[in-house]
């Protein structure tokens, strides 16, 4: 079993356009140069946007001088509202087939474990809901000052 790193991703990449448009905008904020923060293809950044942008957390400007951008100000999107925009599943999952009934512990426990993962759940949103992008950013950076931070690796250049 591996985690879902859609939410990472999507606060990566709200993140990195927060970072981009810092007071500027002379750069166009492509998938490819998003893709190039997280280290991965831009098919699936542009996937990512996409569901970011059914949610309303960026938009998309076409044409030569397009890309894309944050919809609010980051200070006004919530970590909550990236987990809602990134997910359709719950944060846990029940057995993927019934218990047996007939066992003490098989007869009971998907109630039980319902409450409490409905109750942690709860818990991580109102958590999530106190954090916005601008946060992340601040602390993102403020860890690259400290040099909190593996070196970096030459880049290959393209020719």
């Amino acid at each position: 079993m591996s985690a879902n790193s859609r939410m990472s991703l999507a606060v990566h990449i709200l993140t990195w356009l927060a970072y981009d448009r810092r007071g500027t905008d002379k750069e166009i904020a492509t998938s490819q140069r998003i893709a190039t923060s997280v280290n991965t293809n831009p098919v699936v950044i542009r996937r990512s946007l996409g569901r970011l942008k059914d949610h309303e957390l960026v938009t998309i400007d076409h044409g030569k001088s397009g890309g894309w951008n944050l919809a609010r100000d980051a200070a006004s999107i919530t970590l909550l509202d990236v987990y809602c925009a990134s997910s359709d599943e719950p944060v846990f999952g029940l057995h993927a087939s019934d218990p047996d009934a007939e066992c003490y512990v098989g007869y009971g426990i998907q109630p039980v474990l319902t409450t409490i993962y409905d109750q942690a759940t709860e818990a991580l949103r109102q958590s999530l809901a106190q954090v916005t992008v601008a946060d992340v950013l601040r602390e993102t950076l403020a860890a690259y000052a400290a040099g909190d931070h593996p070196p970096q690796q030459p880049r290959a250049s393209v020719s």
